[in-house]
């Protein structure tokens, strides 16, 4: 029924003119935004590697709590320092080290780190694990 279908990732925010200064500033990734009259405003992230994520904005908008994005990323350690450059704040939870990175003593798991965008959503970014 769908394999002939294009899928796309959505989620919302309490305002999509923070999330584009965010996803297209900070993050700098693509995005496309638009304002229907009858939905309103609305932006679309092109991910680097193709499809999109659409983010809405909502008036009783409640922050996701699981991961709504995840970036994977073939030099980790260059994307965290070059995020904490640019004022982003990962979040220290109980299996992070105190930079707020959790890393796999193991090596069975990629290092991962994450954060919030400013509609307080989780977005996280790790380690590729070459395997796009």
């Amino acid at each position: 029924m769908f394999n002939d279908s294009t899928a796309f990732g959505s989620f919302s925010t309490d305002s999509v003119a923070k999330a584009r200064d965010f996803y297209g500033g900070t993050l700098g990734l693509e995005v496309e935004f638009r304002d229907d009259e009858g939905m309103g405003p609305m932006l679309r992230i092109l991910h680097p590697g193709g499809g999109s994520t659409l983010v809405y904005e909502k008036e009783d908008h409640v922050p996701a709590t699981h991961t709504v994005l995840n970036f994977a990323t073939d030099d980790f350690e260059s994307a965290v320092e070059e995020l904490r450059g640019k004022g982003v704040r990962f979040e220290r939870l109980p299996w992070t080290d105190e930079d707020g990175i959790a890393r796999d003593v193991d090596g069975m798991m990629p290092s991962i780190a994450w954060f919030k965008d400013p509609g307080e959503n989780w977005v996280a970014v790790m380690e590729s694990d070459g395997g796009d």
